[in-house]
C-alpha cells in the first residue's frame, strides 16, 4: 500500500521548502473572511475577538475558503491582537476601525502588563486547530501571529495609525524601553506561535503589517532583533516560517535575513526583482494586487501572466495576493483564480 498523504507531502509545503511541484499552490491571505457570505452568516451578532475564542465557529470559518476555493492551505482564523487579549490587555476590535486599546503602553510601568502567554490563555486555539486538522486531512493549516513591531504600534499608538507618531517617538526617544517592549512582545508572540504548532499546524506566518513605516536601518537596529528571536525560538519545530509586511520591499533582504524560510512580497515589487533583493535560499510568496480582483476577466488573466512569469525560475513560489484580501471581493472571481493558476502552473 502507498504511505498515508500527510501535510508534508502537499504542494504547498514543498513549495515553502523550495522542493519540486506540479503546479504552483495557491492560498490567500484574509482568504477566511468578510468576503465570504457563509461567512458572515456564521459571525452574525457574534463581536470578532468573541468569535476567535469559540473552536468550532473558528475551524468552520477556517474550512470555508478551502470547500469553496480549493486553496492549497488553511489559515487559522484569528486575529494578531488576540494574545494580546488573552494576557490581559483591554483592547477591542471596532468595525470600521480595527483594534482599539483602552490604556495605550507609553512607560516603563506599562511594560508590567505584558506578562508572558501561557497555552492555557488560548486553550480554544489548541481546541480549534484539533478540530481543523481533523478535517484537513493532507491539506496544511498555516498558523500566524502578529509581529512585535506591529504589536508594539497597536499598543503604543492606542490603535491603527497613518503616521506612527507616538510609535517613532518611543523607538528613538527611548531606545532601551523600546527594545524591552519588542522582547516582550517577541515572547508573546513566541508563544502564540508555538500553541499553534504543537496543535497540528504545518507553517506560520509572522505578520508585520506596519514594519514598511520604517527605512531599512532603523529595521535592521529596533526591529529585526526581535523578530529574528521568534523565527529562532520556533525552528525547532521544522515548520516553514512565512514573513510578511506591507510596503517592504526596502526591507525584502532584511526581513528574509530575520530567520523566515519564506518572504511574502506585496505587489509593488516584481516576484523577480524581490528575489534579487532577498538573495538565494528562500521562497517567495505573492504578489497579485488584491484590487486587479475588480477589474475584468480579461484584465485579471494579464496581471495573473505577469505574476507567474516573474516567479518562472524562483527557487519556490506559493501564489498568493499582495496583501489581504479585501472585504467586497466577488468570492467567485477568488474560486476561479486558484483553478486558473493551478491550470496554467502545471509542470
Amino acid at each position: 500500500m502507498p504511505p498515508p498523504v500527510t501535510p508534508r507531502d502537499s504542494v504547498f509545503l514543498k513549495a515553502c521548502r523550495r522542493e519540486p511541484v506540479p503546479y504552483t499552490p495557491v492560498w490567500f491571505m484574509r482568504q477566511a473572511g468578510r468576503s465570504l457570505p457563509e461567512y458572515l452568516k456564521a459571525r452574525e451578532g457574534i463581536p470578532m475577538l468573541e468569535s476567535c475564542t469559540r473552536p468550532e465557529l473558528v475551524a468552520e470559518i477556517t474550512m470555508q475558503p478551502v470547500r469553496r476555493h480549493k486553496v492549497d492551505a488553511a489559515v487559522y482564523f484569528s486575529d494578531i491582537v488576540v494574545p494580546l487579549k488573552a494576557i490581559g490587555i483591554d483592547l477591542d476590535i471596532k468595525p470600521g476601525i480595527g483594534p482599539v486599546v483602552a490604556d495605550p503602553v507609553r512607560d516603563a510601568a506599562d511594560l508590567a502588563r505584558l506578562r508572558p502567554l501561557q497555552p492555557e490563555d488560548v486553550s480554544y486555539v489548541t481546541e480549534a486547530i484539533g478540530l481543523l486538522t481533523a478535517e484537513l486531512g493532507a491539506t496544511p493549516l498555516i498558523g500566524f501571529a502578529g509581529a512585535p513591531f506591529t504589536l508594539a504600534s497597536y499598543l503604543v499608538e492606542g490603535g491603527p495609525s497613518r503616521n506612527h507618531e507616538r510609535t517613532k517617538a518611543l523607538m528613538y526617544g527611548q531606545p532601551e524601553l523600546w527594545a524591552q517592549l519588542l522582547d516582550r512582545l517577541a515572547d508573546i508572540t513566541t508563544g502564540f506561535l508555538k500553541v499553534q504548532i504543537e496543535a497540528g499546524a504545518s507553517a506560520v506566518q509572522l505578520f508585520d503589517s506596519w514594519v514598511g513605516a520604517l527605512s531599512p536601518a532603523d529595521y535592521r537596529r529596533y526591529v529585526r532583533p526581535a523578530s529574528a528571536k521568534v523565527f529562532a525560538a520556533v525552528a525547532g519545530y521544522g515548520v516553514p516560517r512565512i514573513h510578511f509586511g506591507v510596503g517592504t520591499g526596502e526591507l525584502l533582504h532584511d526581513l528574509g535575513e530575520a530567520g523566515a524560510d519564506v518572504v511574502g512580497v506585496d505587489w509593488r515589487v516584481p516576484l523577480d526583482e524581490a528575489a534579487r533583493r532577498v538573495g538565494p535560499g528562500k521562497a517567495l510568496q505573492g504578489n497579485l494586487d488584491p484590487a486587479v480582483l475588480f477589474a475584468d476577466e480579461a484584465a485579471i488573466r494579464e496581471k495573473t501572466t505577469e505574476v507567474l512569469d516573474a516567479a518562472r525560475d524562483l527557487e519556490g513560489h506559493i501564489f498568493n495576493l499582495g496583501h489581504g484580501v479585501l472585504p467586497t471581493t466577488d468570492p467567485g472571481v477568488l474560486t476561479d483564480l486558484v483553478a486558473d493558476v493551478h491550470e496554467r502552473s502545471r509542470r
